[in-house]
């Protein structure tokens, strides 16, 4: 059994209705999803502010079908991958797998970039609060990341 850390976000379209098509798509194997964030955009890209959660799943896939699963779902919601970093539908990135160090080069994990990632680490934290990335305590990470362009949306649910 693999247990696996997925960040969703979604910038396009509706944005809350896109983060469930992720829910919908990883409902056999979810074990937890945390509340939903708004967050400004990474990378530099002018776009709109995204929604972000995080999804803990379980199951017997390995590394590569978690990938694909991920690619489904983004499938799923229409995402079109033309810029990078650029909108999106919905992203789903595979954060972390418990036991698995990978640097291939179509899944690097842990996710090279969850460290610096406020809306990977708070909503992570929110559902597995002993967590730990790279040998650390996510509270670490959360003492030196800077979590202020990121605010909680009571108001948005996306299911279990």
């Amino acid at each position: 059994m693999s247990r696996a850390v997925l960040s969703i976000g979604s910038n396009l379209g509706d944005r809350a209705a896109l983060l469930r098509t992720a829910v919908t798509e990883f409902a056999d194997v979810l074990r937890a999803t945390s509340p939903v964030y708004e967050t400004a955009p990474w990378g530099g890209v002018p776009q709109e502010p995204f929604l972000n959660a995080v999804l803990l799943v379980a199951g017997d896939e390995t590394p590569a079908e978690w990938l694909a699963r991920a690619h489904k779902a983004e499938g799923v919601a229409g995402r079109e991958r033309t810029e990078h970093w650029g909108p999106r539908t919905l992203d789903v990135d595979i954060v972390h797998i418990d036991g698995v160090l990978s640097e291939d080069t179509e899944l690097r994990l842990p996710h090279p970039l969850a460290h610096e990632r406020a809306f990977v680490l708070v909503p992570w934290f929110d559902v597995d609060p002993s967590a730990t990335l790279s040998g650390r305590p996510l509270c670490y990470w959360l003492s030196i990341v800077d979590s202020s362009g990121i605010s909680r949306r009571e108001d948005v649910d996306i299911g279990p």
